[in-house]
């Protein structure tokens, strides 16, 4: 295959993995607490065809070189932990954080997971639990005669009970954070997992020593921006149409060859 047409053809690939990139950003738009990610690009090994700073003759040398692209892929993709927009649900039940951190949840596994989806709802023994059903680490527990729940912005819940039995704490909501968000390895159902990358988690109160603070009766939107990736999508099927039509450009020339030659 024409060296140029392999090159073309490493751009198609690129550009369609950003393709799904972006589709999948657009696609959680209203997925709570979701945040974007971007595609990362890098160039590929170069074919070294003359070495910059060779001698040319006795007293010069090659000032430039002569190095010969071999392509591009797309080596990563980053999330991009950007606060979401706080969308108030007056539901006694959701928080949002406003800042750094992640709720922790117990999966079925025993492992533990993290979070940005502040969307809680109670268990049939009254714990606070996630919209999927994991429990939220440490335990919260609501007794069955609580009339009203208020959760703090440093993560104390209380309940009122009824028949004026007045108010207890009940719990403490704590925050996990990370040296390195980016590293999270997002596992689906708004869900994180620690990785070396990410470092160990820091477990903290709300509002202390870097964490965010916690809102109730608000959840965090997600951070996907439409203008911006709708600009991003067109650039990315740009690009994609420009390396197709370079295949093309280099197909006409061996063609010329073939036909006149």
């Amino acid at each position: 295959m024409d060296a140029s047409m392999w090159v073309a053809k490493t751009g198609l690939s690129a550009q369609s993995t950003r393709m799904t990139v972006i589709a999948n950003n657009l696609a959680n738009v209203n997925t709570t607490g979701f945040k974007k990610d971007r595609a990362m690009f890098e160039d590929l090994l170069y074919q070294r065809i003359a070495q910059a700073g060779a001698q040319t003759d006795v007293n010069s040398q090659n000032p430039t070189g002569l190095m010969l692209g071999t392509g591009t892929r797309v080596v990563s993709t980053e999330k991009v932990h950007r606060q979401g927009n706080m969308i108030a649900t007056e539901n006694a039940l959701d928080v949002a954080i406003a800042g750094d951190g992640f709720l922790s949840v117990q999966q079925a596994d025993g492992t533990i997971a993290y979070t940005r989806d502040g969307s809680l709802k109670l268990s049939n023994t009254g714990a606070l639990v996630t919209a999927s059903g994991e429990a939220i680490i440490p335990a919260v527990t609501i007794p069955q005669d609580a009339a009203s729940i208020t959760i703090g912005r440093d993560g104390i819940v209380s309940a009122e009970l009824a028949n004026g039995g007045g108010s207890v704490q009940v719990g403490q909501l704590q925050l996990s954070r990370f040296v390195n968000n980016a590293g999270l390895q997002p596992i689906g159902r708004n869900l994180y997992q620690q990785t070396t990358a990410s470092g160990t988690a820091i477990v903290g109160i709300p509002g202390a020593q870097g964490a965010g603070v916690l809102m109730q009766g608000s959840l965090e939107a997600s951070n996907v921006n439409i203008v911006e990736e709708m600009v991003n999508m067109i650039e990315t099927q740009r690009a994609y149409e420009i390396n197709s039509k370079a295949i093309s450009a280099a197909d006409g020339m061996l063609r010329f060859l073939n036909n006149n030659l």
